[in-house]
Formats: structure tokens, sequence, C-alpha cells
């Protein structure tokens, strides 16, 4: 017997309301575990991202101040040069420092039309010749509060303090989202359950009539595929804003230093909402069809 896709979405539809509150709850459990789930990746991607600067050697960045003189740059120039424990350097000037600027806010037009280059700080990229964290520590602190710098930012702190703070959301957001998922699964079974005990008289006629398990299955698969699509647009609209309102902060102009560049590419965010859309997808399969198959005959 074929079934037609009007009586399957109109099947799916009356299901989904019978069992409302049910089907809300299930909604609901979808889109806040696929949320944390997909904040898991967003964050390690905002790390990943926040750390690429410090590749290729960079050990320390001694940052001027805008308005620092010529003398004053002269004068660490000299003490970088001069120094026996430094292996090299990179100097990045003003408009160096405001092409990095618009790369990293390239998601941001509006914020790069109101910056200049006259505002930017231009940097002493440093390599010290001994990579050890103590090492690097001190001297980098050689250069704190010297006329003209602004700050000194070490790569070892930039980095064990960002992914600190990584590995503790996402591990909070993945062990979140693994026991939520779990719970929709369960929630997707037992709806679909109750629905298919509901109508059990209506199925024993169907089955009298000559309907197929595939055709009495289907509709209430679809059930379970629209819960999890709606719980699904629920995650998007969450990762939206973990991605505007959370991650966005950190790399705002005037937040900590070694936070710039933490921030999500559009690439990623949309990778993120297929995968988030995979995930669901999966989970309303294995739900419904463990339903299906446990209470139709086969």
């Amino acid at each position: 017997m074929a079934i037609s896709p009007v009586y399957a979405l109109r099947e799916t539809g009356q299901n989904l309301w019978r069992n409302f509150m049910l089907s809300m709850a299930t909604v609901i459990t979808i889109g806040v575990s696929l949320w944390l789930f997909g904040g898991f990746f967003l964050f390690n991607y905002a790390v990943d991202n926040a750390t690429q600067r410090w590749e290729g050697g960079i050990e320390f960045v001694v940052w001027m101040n805008p308005e620092a003189t010529s003398e004053q740059n002269a004068n660490i120039l000299d003490a970088i040069m001069t120094s026996p424990e430094i292996q090299d350097y990179t100097f990045v000037d003003q408009d160096a420092a405001y092409e990095e600027f618009k790369d990293i806010f390239s998601d941001t037009p509006e914020l790069i039309e109101v910056v200049t280059p006259e505002v930017m700080p231009p940097s002493y990229r440093v390599v010290p010749v001994d990579p050890d964290a103590d090492v690097v520590a001190e001297l980098a602190g050689q250069f704190e509060g010297r006329p003209g710098v602004k700050t000194v930012v070490s790569a070892n702190d930039t980095i064990r303090d960002i992914q600190d703070l990584a590995d503790e959301v996402s591990t909070v957001f993945l062990a979140g989202s693994l026991v939520l998922l779990a719970a929709a699964t369960l929630l997707i079974l037992t709806n679909i359950v109750s629905a298919i005990r509901n109508r059990g008289r209506e199925i024993e006629i169907m089955k009298v009539v000559g309907a197929t398990n595939w055709f009495i299955r289907i509709p209430f698969m679809f059930e379970g595929i629209m819960q999890a699509l709606l719980g699904a647009v629920f995650a998007w609209g969450g990762l939206y804003v973990i991605d505007q309102r959370v991650i966005g902060r950190f790399s705002q102009p005037d937040s900590l230093e070694l936070m710039a560049g933490f921030q999500v590419e559009s690439d990623e965010l949309i990778f993120t909402g297929g995968l988030v859309l995979g995930i669901a997808m999966a989970v309303s399969v294995i739900g419904s069809a463990i339903a299906v198959t446990r209470y139709l005959d086969a």
C-alpha cells in the first residue's frame, strides 16, 4: 500500500497535537542539548583562532602606545636588538596592525569603519633564545613599565588562560549536551510509543484492511524527525546568541588584549549548524526507529 506525502504530514501533525505538551518538552530538550553541543565546538574554534597569532615561534609581544615618541620606540628597539636572550623579533607598525584588525573583525564592517590606523598600537613580536616559560616571563617583565610601552603579553600566559577557560566551558557544554541528547532520544521514543498506544485500535484496523508496517510507521517516524528539526532551529538561535553575545564580547576592542582574535568565522558557524542538524536527525531516527520496531510487528 503506497503512502501519500499529504497523508503522512497530516498524520504527523495530528500525532504532535495529540501529545502537544510532551512534544514541546521533547523539542526543548533536543534544542538545549544541541545548543550545548554546538557551543562546545564554537568555543574550541574560538580558541584556535585566538592562538593563531602566537604560531611561528613568537613568545611575547611588546605593545607600544600609539602616541609613543620616536625616542621611546628607539629605546625599546635597542633593548631588543642588544639583548643576548632574544633570538629574533618582528616589528608590526600601525598600518600592519590595522590590516590584522580588519582580518580579525572582517565579519563586523561597522566596527572597521570607526577605527583608523592612527589608533592602532604598534608592537614588537619577540622570539627568545630559550622558550622556557619562566625565562620568557622574566624577559617579558624587563619591558613592562618602560616609557612608551602599553603592555607586554606573554604567549605562555595567553595560551594558558585561553585554554583553561575553554577547557572549563567546553567540558560543561559537552557533558551537559550528551546527557540531554540521551534524554531527548528517550523523550522521542516515549512520545512515539504514547502515540502508537493511543491509536492502537486504529492501527489494528489498518492492519486488517492490508496496511503494511511501513505505511503505519512512516507518520510516527516523521513525528520524531519533525521534533528534531524544531529542536535544531531552536539550537541555531542559541548558537547565534553564543557567537554574537558571548564569544563576540571577548574580541571587543575594550576587552583583554590576550583575547584578541577569540571569535568564530562564518564558515565555522555554518559547519557547526550543519553538524547540529545532522545530530538532530540521527537522534530522531534512533529514537523513532526503536519505538516503531518495538511496538509494531517487524
